[in-house]
């Protein structure tokens, strides 16, 4: 059984300690903040001991992993200083995305914790749904035959004007990854970029959407557009493979898988249903459980570090991609990995 603690006591470290507690193989004990208030209504709800510090925590604790649930600039700007403190401690970590807003800390971060021979995981949650499993089953046994074509879409609300390139940052780790996940490694990105409207007829100053072009080592070609500018009540994640002898569409992360072989008119159409079954998820928040349950089960069956799904490692080509792809905007230029 491991015995986890929580660090960072917001909506995100809650989400992450009510998976906790519905895993049998686990143990919540702790909790941190460093606004005490929020640590003691966290340790009061979840039955844990809270700490106003990472080092005071992890200096009294018998730990076997943490998940570090900060938030901070661009989401990922707290990551940093908990996530290394927990490495040189020797534990397992299991980060939010994205690992760091700031891409030499990212590096830092992997590279430790390779250095170390220790798990980095990151939550990225959006390839942990059983249609994505199936899909990337039809990747791995041929059923697409050569890959050549990748879109992903993802639209959704977000007004925080906290950067310029918050929404690149905090959002598409999840589109990078879905992309990789399926297709490779990145070999060049290409940038455009806009702000979008706001009531009062000004622009925004954070570039809300993006369109990204990029070539996989593999000769896979792609597409992402994204945008924080779209419908609270309409949220829209579309991901879509082509092969040589057929392609797949991913709808809304887990709810529908649809195969469409060329050399047939039949579709193969898997649904996520609410009636329990393979394919079963209740909600997006299935997600974060099929993601934690893998962290922990991985965990304790110590696989390889390097075998570790959707590892810092991962998180980081990810981030790559987004560096490169600010840097494609701001030099007008295609940006090579």
């Amino acid at each position: 059984m491991l015995r986890v603690a929580v660090i960072g006591c917001g909506n995100i470290g809650r989400t992450h300690a009510g998976v906790y507690k519905e895993n049998p193989q686990v143990k919540l004990v702790a909790c941190s903040d460093v606004v005490r208030e929020k640590a003691d209504k966290f340790a009061q709800d979840f039955g844990l001991k809270p700490y106003y510090s990472v080092r005071d925590m992890l200096g009294h604790e018998e730990l076997d992993a943490v998940s570090v649930t900060t938030a901070g600039k661009e989401n990922g700007g707290d990551h940093f200083e908990p996530v290394m403190q927990a490495l040189e401690a020797g534990k397992a970590v299991l980060c939010e995305k994205p690992i760091s807003n700031e891409i030499e800390k990212a590096r830092i971060m992997v590279a430790t914790a390779r250095e170390k021979g220790l798990y980095l995981g990151v939550n990225l949650n959006h390839r942990f749904a059983p249609v994505a499993y199936r899909a990337k089953e039809l990747v791995d046994k041929g059923e697409l035959g050569e890959l050549l074509l990748v879109n992903m879409s993802l639209w959704i609300r977000n007004p925080n004007e906290t950067s310029p390139w918050f929404h690149l940052r905090a959002l598409h780790p999840h589109s990078i990854d879905v992309m990789r996940y399926f297709c490779g490694d990145v070999k060049r990105v290409q940038a455009f970029l806009s702000h979008g409207p706001l009531p009062d007829g000004s622009r925004r100053k954070c570039w809300s959407n993006a369109s990204i072009n990029l070539e996989f080592k593999s000769g896979v070609v792609g597409h992402l557009c994204g945008s924080y500018d779209m419908a609270t009540i309409h949220p829209f994640e579309r991901c879509e493979v082509a092969g040589s002898k057929g392609r797949f569409v991913v709808d809304n992360v887990y709810e529908r898988l649809t195969f469409y072989p060329h050399a047939s008119p039949e579709t193969m159409v898997i649904a996520n249903s609410i009636m329990g079954g393979t394919y079963a998820m209740a909600s997006f928040r299935d997600t974060f459980k099929q993601r934690i349950f893998k962290f922990v089960e991985q965990v304790e069956q110590k696989v390889p570090v390097d075998q570790l799904d959707a590892s810092g490692a991962a998180a980081l080509a990810a981030q790559e991609v987004i560096e490169a792809a600010i840097k494609s905007w701001e030099e007008r230029t295609i940006v090579e990995l």
